[in-house]
């Protein structure tokens, strides 16, 4: 068994932003032509908490060298105030050959990556007609800093950025971490969700929301709004709108917006495409300049395995990582008898 722990995920991930986006828009692809095996997401859930949840996601990647395996994470929104990370997570990949577990990686870094990436791709793949070089992030934590970082490496135009959170001190606190990290960008904090909406033509909504408490009322026609959270949106507003997927199957359930939205229109008609259905076109998307185009991913468990299989080979080439060799029991005597 090998392990890798974050500071290795980290050395591996690292400055790879057009790595990472590959290996996500490769993952779509394989996806799109049938070449995954993508069960539903297990979600436990736990009595009186309905903050708290721990979700299993299993997935197969058949590429010339298949990958099998499955991410465990807890999000805990509550972490903050204790100083720690909302979310923690494993990934296990599986030998394709005997099953066995043979790597066991931290998977908080990979999840926020590979979510990072797919949403950076769809805003360079839902084109508009201007380029983009202002973006609005609702949703002040690590999911929306590392969107922040993709976006810069797909949106060479990107100029200005406002922050919004229901917690002023943090959206503050976010703002002044982007000017150090990014001095070149202009970066602001918004006193309302729905300033930032307005902001600018390209918004993200990371949030840890549980149920609707957004419209789209506020954006500007032609928006696109990263609905990278599922669950900040009002199905009215859903409705609306151009709605992308990563897959209908997969996002329309758990009470996600777009699961609400289906329950009240009584279909899914609203879905106009998936991201794999435009990648493999390989034609250009312009989106609608009179309308919201919303792409809402589910986050599908492929692409946790693309990044874990990259980060896996990358870490052996490099000699990272602890190798355990009897996590496994040793093979059963069969001469006895």
């Amino acid at each position: 068994m090998l392990i890798l722990g974050a500071g290795e995920v980290h050395r591996v991930l690292d400055g790879a932003e057009g790595e990472v986006v590959a290996a996500v828009r490769r993952a779509y692809l394989l996806h799109e032509r049938g070449r995954t095996a993508l069960p539903h997401s297990v979600f436990l859930r736990f009595p009186d908490d309905p903050r708290n949840r721990i979700i299993g996601l299993p997935a197969y990647l058949g590429e010339d060298e298949p990958v099998a395996g499955i991410k465990w994470i807890a999000s805990f929104p509550g972490n903050t105030a204790r100083r720690l990370e909302r979310a923690s997570a494993a990934v296990i990949l599986n030998s394709m050959a005997t099953g066995q577990p043979e790597a066991l990686l931290e998977g908080s870094v990979i999840s926020a990556r590979r979510t990072a990436a797919s949403a950076a791709l769809a805003a360079a793949t839902l084109d508009s007609s201007v380029p983009e070089t202002g973006v609005s992030l609702i949703g002040c934590g690590v999911i929306g800093f590392e969107i922040l970082a993709y976006l810069r490496a797909v949106l060479p135009d990107l100029a200005t950025v406002t922050v919004f959170d229901l917690d002023s001190a943090r959206a503050e606190a976010f703002a002044a971490r982007c000017r150090a990290r990014w001095p070149e960008l202009k970066t602001e904090a918004a006193d309302s969700a729905e300033e930032a909406l307005a902001a600018h033509r390209l918004v993200c909504l990371a949030t840890t929301a549980a149920a609707p408490h957004l419209t789209t009322d506020a954006c500007r026609p032609g928006t696109l709004v990263l609905h990278v959270s599922l669950r900040d949106l009002t199905p009215e507003s859903i409705l609306t709108a151009v709605n992308v997927v990563d897959d209908a199957d997969h996002v329309c359930r758990e009470s996600t917006s777009l699961h609400l939205a289906e329950q009240l229109r009584g279909n899914r008609d609203f879905i106009v495409t998936s991201i794999g259905a435009v990648l493999d076109a390989g034609k250009p998307f312009r989106r609608a300049e009179d309308r919201v185009t919303v792409f809402s991913p589910f986050g599908l468990g492929t692409l946790d395995l693309a990044l874990a299989d990259l980060v896996r080979r990358r870490a052996e080439s490099l000699g990272l990582g602890t190798r355990v060799p009897d996590f496994l029991p040793p093979p059963a005597d069969t001469t006895v008898g």
